[in-house]
């Protein structure tokens, strides 16, 4: 009997650990479309999706109690309404941090510029680059998110920014796969 009562206190404790650290830590995510190919992969056969199985990553759920969210974060926020409307979909979406508040981001013919100055994006390969232009400016308390794979991206250009209160965290790692 006690072995039973080990085994139950046990697995309930751990249990709690983790959904405790899944809930206020550390989250688990997957990437479902193709918005941040290269960079992150969805599944074929998705349309534009690169390869065999989804990645997985993980979210600082704590980083942005602590910190400020830095412009090159690839950071996971729920998606403003417009979202829904504008994409077909809504609920969680993972994008780069491109506009921090007051900003002015600027696209001219798949290049982005912040503030007048022309943003340094490798992660962005060259045939990902759409040919769109435009200009947004960032309000307070708001943020500015594109996807690396510009051609096949529905993001801020489309539905706007993301109140502060919507981000859930950078990514901290991908796990899967390996």
């Amino acid at each position: 009997m006690r072995t039973i009562v080990d085994w139950t206190v046990t697995i309930a404790v751990a249990c709690a650990i983790v959904l405790g650290l899944e809930a206020e830590v550390a989250k688990p995510y997957r990437i479902p479309s193709s918005s941040m190919e290269p960079t992150l992969h969805c599944a074929r056969p998705a349309a534009w999706c690169t390869s065999r199985f989804n990645d997985r990553v993980i979210a600082n759920r704590l980083a942005y109690r602590f910190g400020e969210p830095q412009r090159g974060q690839i950071v996971v926020f729920e998606a403003p309404r417009a979202a829904d409307h504008q994409c077909g979909q809504g609920g969680t979406y993972i994008k780069r941090l491109i506009g921090l508040p007051g900003d002015v981001v600027t696209e001219s013919d798949g290049i982005v510029s912040v503030n007048g100055r022309t943003l340094s994006e490798p992660y962005v390969e060259l045939g990902n680059r759409d040919h769109q232009s435009g200009q947004w400016r960032v309000p307070n308390g708001r943020y500015f998110f594109m996807g690396d794979n510009r051609t096949h991206s529905c993001d801020s250009r489309d539905w706007g920014s993301v109140p502060r209160a919507d981000l859930v965290g950078p990514v901290l790692v991908k796990y899967w796969p390996p």
